[in-house]
This record gives C-alpha cells, structure tokens and sequence, in this order.
C-alpha cells in the first residue's frame, strides 16, 4: 500500500514500530533502505534536548518561527558502521510522505548534532528537501492540520555513492541494502 493511501493513524502506527518488517514502511515509492542480505536491523535510540518523543516540535523549528534544526542524539551504531544519514519526514501531507530534511555521509562516530547545526562539520552531505531546498526546512502543516514528524538516523555499513542535493528517491535506493540500524524520534505540529 503506497503511503498516500495509508490513513494517518495507520500509517503513525505503521512507523512507529522500527523492526525489520517495518524499515522502509514510510519511505517514497521505489527502491526502499533495507538491510544487507543476512544481517538483523539493530534500533538506535534516538532523543532531543528540543523536543520530547512524541511530544510537539517546538515552533522555532518549523515554518512558523526560525526553521532551524532541532538538537538531535543517536545511540552508538553497531559495528561495521561506515556512514549515518538523517531523513526527516512527513508521512501524513497530503500528497503523501513528504521530505524535509536530508543528511547523509556523517561521520559513524558521530552521536548527536547540535540545534541549528551544521552537518557538514561532522562529515555530512546535504540532499534536496520536498521544498526544492537543500538542507533543513521545518515542519508547516497545512493551517489546522496536526501532523507527524520523524526524525530517522540510519546506520549504513557504507558511504552512499550519491551527490550534494540528492533527493530522497536517490537516497533511499543508495541506502539500500546497506542499513544496519534505524531510530526515529517522533514530534507533532500544527500552526
């Protein structure tokens, strides 16, 4: 079922469950990460100093105030780690999961980036956002909508093979086959 015809309890349920059934249960049409032949997904744990999980994005990290990055922490990723990448996403918009963030490449030491900062610092690549943007653009629902927002880290056993403002089809086909754990935090919002 695409995620466009997903009810949005459905599909919160859905992705709220990071096991190996479920990786890439909200992702775009096309090639979806996955894991390498033989291997378990491991679970990261991942938190914010921002925002609670589950809990409402705080404004300035949305559309409607400074549209920065929110601060965000991962667990270590498991052995074999390579590379990281961060995809924010929106699986309840209207045209279905819609991308707002894009960083791949960091670094696999890395373990958290800071509230606005840049991931470049920590060895990462920026990819092109469902805005047309590269980089972050917040959560900004259409008026009196409450939508979810989640904030994936994936470790990958390799490098992606993808260019500066790839978008996300692009991404989720060089992520495949080569995730070795997933985490999300989930925030709500609504203007």
């Amino acid at each position: 079922m695409s995620s466009s015809a997903r009810s949005p309890k459905a599909t919160l349920l859905t992705c709220a469950c990071l096991s190996v059934a479920t990786l890439g249960a909200c992702k775009s049409a096309g090639a979806q990460p996955s894991t390498p032949p033989g291997v378990t997904l491991s679970s990261l744990t991942v938190t914010s100093k921002s925002f609670p999980s589950g809990g409402t994005v705080p404004v300035d990290y949305t559309c409607d105030g400074a549209d920065r990055s929110p601060q965000l922490t991962w667990s270590a990723p498991p052995p074999g780690t390579k590379s990281l990448a961060i995809v924010t996403d929106d699986p309840d918009a209207p045209g279905g999961d819609f991308t707002h963030w894009i960083v791949f490449d960091l670094r696999p030491d890395a373990l958290a980036i800071p509230e606005g900062g840049d991931p470049t610092e920590l060895g990462g690549v920026l990819g092109l956002n469902g805005f047309n943007r590269i980089g972050y653009s917040g959560p900004c629902p259409p008026r009196m909508e409450i939508h979810h927002y989640f904030f994936r880290v994936f470790a990958l056993d390799a490098p992606l093979s993808a260019k500066p403002g790839a978008n996300r089809d692009t991404i989720d086909a060089a992520m495949s086959s080569h995730v070795l754990a997933e985490g999300a935090l989930m925030g709500t919002f609504s203007h």
